[in-house]
């Protein structure tokens, strides 16, 4: 054993780092530096460069600059060296063979001689395995094939404006003025997109100008017995990097993963309905559309996630509508687009105008489906059957429920929109507000059409706050349960139900011994400022105030007309049950109560239990003691019951998931 004192270890430490430095010098300008001495080669190196694979690159030589047969050309990308051989050279253009090895990408073209090297320029490089000439006025064409190289013919291509179609040989040529920077197709029936983490590569960005030809692939993969399966209806997440979203999340993606392990048996595809984000934090908590979906892709494996964009999916600092979108569109995925999934088409709108934006938070969208947009959705169909069933899904809502018709419509130009969807059967899923309801064609909204909305929970229930604040009680501010929708398609026939995460899908209703439901004072004990008191009293204690009047309140969240709700007692005596509009209790307890209980409050607090809800019923029970049978149905067959033991509790914790 001996001991080297410290002063002489930090002494050798800086002389064998004095030493190093001309080599790691030598080899930074080796690296990143052209040694061009005695290479006079110049190549005109074009930006996109469409080559087989194997096959011959040919560059014209300016100037007569050409290389010698002695020099070695490389192509330089993703950290390797591919060498080309040189094939001929001659003053005017010089022929490269490219390696079998060398995939799509981009790369620097080198060249060297002895120990001197010299970039000569750099290209996007696509390389294919056949090669396509393209037609006259075509400005974007490609193949599209399977992994084993067949084309697939019929399918659709798009730049959100016009349309191609694939040849008998997967060929399309589509007449393009790249104004929206990107060309996607319409995943055909029988087959998925490839997937880069959870999102389907269905789309790519033009590179070069408008009036200048270039070539975009695809691959698709194909699927046996797709006509059965699964879509998972994702409502807002508003993931910020606040009120331990991120860790309430993970409590979510628990349970979708635990029912896709269920149901390994079905394919299982989800589609999330906008607000993934919350463009206010992309800046402030640095949490933007990139970090959803590093978050997505941690959680998820081999899931084909679809996207539809929701207002806070816009960058607030944009400044016009093109503007506010190009973060999703680098991103995610097209705004808008459609795809099909055994006999079913899928179409994604993106109803959120920002036409007004002026680079601050005011955020003045308005919901509406641009022209443009409405364009395409004609075009779109104009390929689809009326016989085909359609689900549209939007973020913000195509109806919302009001106190006297039932419904309005919420879509500015709404009529643009029925006129470019008639004749066809609709289904379309939204998002936006946080709850639960459903439109059905007997509706007096819907004039007798063959539409329906379905409007979904959102998965971070209010914000992400009930939760937040009462742990384990994620509730939207209508009581539904935070969750997803599950659509089972065989065929065109579709069932729905929402189901509330962290439980089975046995959970359809909630009840509340009104007996036992109070708000007063007492709950805001700390609230100083008078007229937030009495907003609270007047609000959810007037609606509560614990009078035993022995009636029971049932939240049916997902409810549509076609549903039935029942009550007996538990000796089989009918009740009568009467729809009403409500604040839901839970709600109230978890979320509401809390936001008001703050000595310093000086106005409403946001995200609290704001409306009353259509989606309840109420039935008064013979006594206080006087145990229930609720029974619920849906169009479907299914039917769910609960024995209500009477007098029954009310606490956060008896409803926690």
């Amino acid at each position: 054993t001996f001991y080297i004192p410290m002063d002489r270890i930090k002494y050798f430490l800086l002389m064998l780092l004095v030493a190093m430095l001309p080599v790691a010098f030598t080899a930074c300008s080796d690296d990143d530096d052209d040694v061009t001495a005695g290479i006079n080669v110049d190549l005109e190196i074009p930006a996109t460069i469409v080559a087989q694979r194997g096959g011959d690159l040919t560059f014209a030589v300016n100037d007569q600059k050409a290389p010698v047969e002695s020099d070695v050309v490389f192509l330089e990308g993703s950290g390797l060296l591919h060498e080309c051989v040189i094939k001929s050279v001659s003053p005017e253009s010089v022929t490269l063979t490219l390696p079998a090895t060398v995939e799509s990408g981009s790369y620097n073209v080198i060249v060297r001689r002895g120990a001197s090297r010299k970039t000569l320029g750099a290209t996007s490089l696509n390389v294919v395995n056949r090669m396509i000439d393209p037609e006259e006025g075509t400005t974007v064409y490609g193949f599209i094939s399977n992994p084993e190289g067949d084309g697939i013919s019929g399918v659709k291509v798009s730049d959100g404006v016009n349309f191609a179609v694939t040849d008998a040989d997967g060929v399309y040529q589509l007449k393009s003025d790249k104004a929206l920077g990107y060309v996607f197709y319409v995943v055909p029936s029988g087959y998925e997109a490839q997937l880069n983490g959870i999102l389907p590569c269905i789309y790519q960005t033009t590179k070069v100008a408008a009036n200048v030809p270039e070539r975009i692939d695809f691959m698709v993969n194909p699927v046996a017995n797709q006509d059965n399966y699964k879509v998972l209806f994702l409502g807002d997440m508003h993931l910020a990097k606040r009120t331990d979203d991120l860790k309430q999340f993970a409590t979510v993606t628990t349970d979708i993963n635990k029912y896709r392990a269920a149901n390994s048996g079905s394919k299982v595809y989800a589609i999330t309905l906008g607000d993934m984000t919350w463009d206010l934090y992309w800046y402030d908590n640095k949490y933007d559309l990139n970090n959803y979906v590093e978050t997505m892709n941690s959680t998820f494996t081999d899931f084909q996630v679809f996207h539809t964009m929701g207002n806070h999916d816009n960058d607030y600092k944009g400044t016009s509508n093109m503007t506010a979108k190009s973060a999703y569109r680098l991103h995610i995925s097209p705004n808008y687009y459609s795809f099909n999934i055994g006999q079913v088409h899928y179409i994604v709108l993106d109803n959120i105008d920002c036409s007004n934006y002026d680079g601050t938070t005011s955020r003045n969208y308005t919901s509406r489906i641009v022209p443009e947009q409405i364009e395409w959705l004609r075009k779109d169909l104009s390929y689809v059957d009326k016989s085909t069933p359609v689900i549209i899904t939007m973020h913000a809502p195509v109806y919302s429920p009001n106190s006297t018709t039932g419904f309005t419509y919420d879509v500015a130009n709404y009529s643009e929109l029925l006129s470019a969807i008639d004749g066809y059967t609709v289904h379309f899923v939204t998002g936006h507000t946080h709850k639960n309801y459903n439109v059905t064609p007997s509706s007096a909204i819907t004039g007798g059409k063959s539409i329906y909305e379905h409007n979904v929970g959102a998965v971070c229930s209010d914000w992400w706050w009930s939760g937040h604040l009462t742990e384990g009680c994620l509730v939207s501010t209508d009581g539904t349960p935070s969750g997803y929708s599950i659509w089972d398609i065989d065929g065109k026939t579709m069932k729905n139900l929402y189901k509330a995460a962290g439980t089975d899908e046995k959970y359809q209703f909630r009840s509340y011994d009104l007996n036992n439901v109070s708000f007063s004072e007492e709950d805001i004990k700390d609230l100083n400022n008078s007229a937030m008191r009495n907003e609270f009293i007047n609000r959810y204690a007037s609606s509560y105030p614990g009078t035993k009047n022995n009636e029971v309140l049932i939240n049916v969240w997902n409810y549509n007309p076609s549903w039935t709700v029942t009550v007996t007692t538990k000796s089989g005596d009918p009740l009568t049950v009467s729809k009403v509009r409500a604040y839901d209790p839970l709600h109230i307890a978890a979320m509401t109560v809390k936001r008001y209980n703050k000595a310093n409050l000086s106005s409403t607090p946001s995200f609290v239990t704001q409306n009353i809800y259509t989606h309840f019923f109420k039935v008064t029970a013979p006594d206080a003691d006087t145990d229930l049978v609720i029974t619920v149905k849906d169009e479907f067959g299914h039917t769910w019951t609960e024995n209500m033991a009477r007098p029954k509790a009310f606490s956060t914790n008896a409803y926690k998931l």
